[in-house]
């Protein structure tokens, strides 16, 4: 059976996340315990508005991310429905992705991803931000045709900083930008009958605000020796493997990481494709796609592209152990046809 596993990105957190995976499984608590006990503390006992800090927010939901997948591993080697499944490949969105970039080895030490989350965290906030340390910039979810929400940007930017950012789904594409081309296209965005709604986030992710936060970015990951995936990941900024616009020698470590460290520092300031990334999943083959991560948020937008997959999540013991139950039924009923 084909599947797919994409990784929670910015946004989904909540206070408490990961608790109840640390308190029942091993694999889990391992992740948690080599965090380290800030981190845990964030997860565990931070508030929601603590949480909300990109600074806080990245670190924190990779380990909780990173422990889910664990957790997942374990699980599934213990039904013994692991070498059932064939996967196609796996995505995250946005923070999402370094998740992804570990689960296939390109990022061979969790807590080296750790490092490099961490360090995004702090320029993206930085980046988002005036000199007084005040929040410039931020957030917001149009809901409306893609083409629609595309030309009441260009009508509300007035030579502002306003990107749509985030293509999620048919009828959503987020914005970014600078608050006051917030105001302006949540004004066009009513006159033209599209809802627009402010996220809780505090900056402007994937848009040139965050130029300075890729530049600094980017000797970070250059520094972490990134390594050939070990199979695909469906590239934020192109929906499609991110080593398909590679041109070296694969068996060159030092070029392949200069080329992923190129990538990823670039993903910080350039819009994701998500939809087009659940298309080309589901176009591969994928029959599950299972969210690793805090929250529900990426099921619910991959029931709005797509009805060929099926899909599931991870975020605590009770959802670990649906979905294993869920895939249990699939495998079976997939060997049972086949009888």
């Amino acid at each position: 059976m084909k599947i797919g596993i994409v990784f929670a990105g910015q946004g989904a957190q909540y206070p408490g996340m990961g608790h109840d995976l640390y308190e029942n499984y091993r694999a889990s608590r391992s992740v948690f315990d080599d965090a380290g006990e800030e981190i845990k503390n964030w997860c565990f006992r931070g508030t929601a508005e603590e949480l909300k800090q990109t600074r806080i927010t990245q670190p924190a939901i990779y380990t909780v991310t990173m422990a889910a997948y664990e957790a997942f591993r374990e699980a599934a080697e213990n039904a013994g429905i692991a070498d059932k499944l064939e996967l196609v490949g796996v995505s995250g969105f946005s923070l999402g992705e370094y998740a992804a970039l570990t689960s296939m080895g390109a990022i061979d030490e969790i807590g080296k991803g750790l490092k490099i989350v961490q360090n995004r965290g702090l320029f993206m906030q930085k980046a988002g931000q005036n000199e007084a340390g005040e929040n410039i910039s931020g957030m917001t979810a149009a809901l409306g045709k893609r083409e629609a929400v595309l030309a009441a940007v260009e009508e509300a930017a007035g030579g502002r900083v306003l990107e749509a950012v985030n293509f999620n789904s048919p009828t959503q594409t987020v914005v970014a930008g600078e608050k006051e081309a917030l105001e302006s296209f949540a004004e066009v965005a009513g006159a033209n009958k599209i809802k627009a709604i402010p996220l809780p986030v505090s900056t402007a992710f994937h848009c040139a605000l965050m130029k300075p936060a890729a530049e600094k970015l980017l000797p970070i990951l250059r520094e972490a020796e990134l390594k050939l995936p070990e199979g695909k990941i469906y590239s934020d900024i192109t929906a499609e493997d991110i080593m398909e616009g590679f041109e070296g020698d694969k068996g060159d470590d030092a070029a392949v990481a200069d080329y992923l460290a190129a990538v990823m520092a670039k993903q910080a300031m350039s819009p994701v494709y998500w939809q087009e990334i659940i298309e080309n999943m589901t176009g591969d083959g994928a029959e599950a796609i299972i969210e690793i991560g805090p929250g529900k948020t990426l099921s619910s937008l991959i029931k709005k592209i797509t009805k060929e997959a099926v899909p599931l999540h991870v975020e605590d013991r009770d959802s670990l152990e649906q979905t294993i139950a869920s895939l249990r039924e699939m495998t079976e009923g997939r060997k049972e046809t086949e009888c």
